[in-house]
């Protein structure tokens, strides 16, 4: 059974995806602070999609366009995670990257309205287990 494009991935399967050993994507995590997967109990990775798309861009321009970790970085630096998502779009990178809103994205009345909701409820919630953790 395969994942849907949606689904997070684990190191092999971003490895697999990607076409490269599983060390090169940690060693890119040392050299590139962008990436950075879900890290979860005991250290496992899992990548987002929005992670993939970046690791694609950023596996082309090393492999296949003769850039540089040096030159990838000065990229992001100069141009932003977009261009690496462009970099290394294809059909399932072009879907991961509609998925994630800009970072600088209008967030609606609604939709703060229901944000601070859900913080309110949950403080409400952490409140509750401070007073049973109390006593």
């Amino acid at each position: 059974m395969t994942k849907g494009p949606e689904a997070f991935r684990t190191i092999s399967e971003a490895a697999d995806e990607l076409n490269v050993p599983q060390h090169v994507l940690r060693f890119w995590e040392t050299k590139f602070n962008f990436i950075r997967p879900m890290k979860r109990a005991g250290g496992r990775r899992f990548y987002r999609p929005s992670d993939i798309a970046v690791l694609q861009g950023v596996r082309r321009l090393l492999h296949d366009e003769g850039y540089t970790i040096k030159g990838v970085q000065r990229l992001h630096r100069e141009q932003g995670l977009r261009r690496l998502v462009t970099a290394g779009q294809d059909e399932g990178a072009a879907a991961a990257a509609e998925t994630v809103p800009p970072p600088d994205a209008a967030l609606s009345d609604d939709g703060r309205e229901r944000l601070t909701g859900m913080l309110h409820e949950l403080e409400d919630a952490k409140r509750r287990l401070d007073d049973i953790l109390k006593a």
